[in-house]
């Protein structure tokens, strides 16, 4: 009897030893992506966040930051956030809008003249809705969607000065309708190939031509092989933070709010860097021996118009203005 009291007490202080060397919830690690330079406004936003939420959670959320396409394409990663994996990445909502088809609205043409724009509708009700009906759809959840990278410009070989000026121009773009049909109502043949390959496709001579933002041009060292920068802005490349299902229900309640609320945030900090280092990019650009030129923007955006009907897009552009009080 005395040798099971000693047993007994024995095992109740071992295990007390083990319940204080295990903590009482694990941390949750979520691996984040972006096929950018780390000196991309985008990834000293996510380093921000990486240390915000850390801090902020106590450490209970982790965040790992991995930068020029070492997760892969975007594509790749949010394929491997769907199947469970605990990764994350900032992605174009266009690519999204396979799963919801009103997400497009947002990588539409000429929709928004300034960031505050798109903020102010990325956190409007509406747009909530459909991020709660993607994770619904797709096993993805948006956290925030106000991470602007810029507006794009077209990048060519040759002058342009209007969309017939394109004509026969191969040019990379985002390999969802939106963009595909945006670069072909502005005259060019949409060719979607993985952004880490741009570079090489345009010194080959595989494509004519990109569309990019200031600060990608510039940290992708687009500049050394191409000749023209065009600054039509036809799209604002307003980009969210998703993360699959999987590993978001692993964080609890309290933690998902403080990392949404970090996320909004830290993209306002992102994007006010895109913002901030944009001129300075294409100052650079245009010092490299690039030629940037402003053009007549009435006739790209006469051209792209149609775009709208043609993929049901009317009604989510009448939401879009009403939300911005248009």
């Amino acid at each position: 009897m005395k040798l099971a009291v000693k047993t007994l007490g024995l095992c109740a202080v071992l295990a007390g030893a083990v319940a204080l060397s295990v903590p009482a919830t694990a941390a949750t690690t979520l691996r984040i992506g972006t096929v950018l330079s780390p000196n991309d406004p985008m990834g000293q936003g996510l380093e921000k966040f990486k240390a915000d939420v850390e801090k902020a959670t106590n450490g209970d959320v982790i965040i790992e930051v991995f930068h020029n396409s070492q997760l892969g394409d975007t594509t790749e990663m949010i394929d491997q956030a769907r199947a469970g994996a605990a990764i994350g990445t900032v992605t174009d909502v266009a690519r999204l809008s396979s799963f919801v088809p009103s997400l497009a609205i947002m990588s539409a043409p000429f929709l928004f003249d300034a960031y505050e724009e798109a903020d102010k509708f990325a956190l409007s009700p509406e747009y909530i809705a459909w991020g709660d009906e993607l994770r619904e759809k797709s096993g993805l959840v948006m956290i925030a969607s106000n991470w602007y990278q810029g507006a794009r410009h077209a990048l060519t070989q040759k002058p342009i000065s209007s969309p017939a000026d394109l004509a026969g121009v191969r040019m990379r773009t985002i390999g969802a309708p939106v963009w595909i049909e945006t670069i072909r109502a502005m005259g060019a043949e949409p060719t979607p190939i993985a952004w880490g390959e741009v570079y090489t496709a345009l010194q080959l001579g595989t494509i004519d031509g990109a569309e990019a933002q200031p600060t990608a041009i510039w940290n992708a060292k687009l500049y050394e092989v191409i000749k023209n920068v065009t600054k039509t802005g036809h799209i604002q490349l307003v980009t969210a933070l998703v993360v699959g299902a999987q590993a978001w229900d692993e964080i609890s309640p309290e933690n998902q709010k403080i990392v949404r609320d970090l996320a909004v945030e830290d993209g306002r900090y992102a994007s006010q860097l895109t913002i901030e280092l944009g001129d300075k990019a294409l100052a650079d650009v245009a010092a490299s021996g690039v030629t940037v030129s402003d053009v007549d923007l009435a006739p790209f955006k006469e051209a792209v118009a149609p775009v709208y009907q043609m993929l049901d897009l009317e009604a989510e552009a009448a939401i879009v203005k009403k939300v911005l009080g248009r």
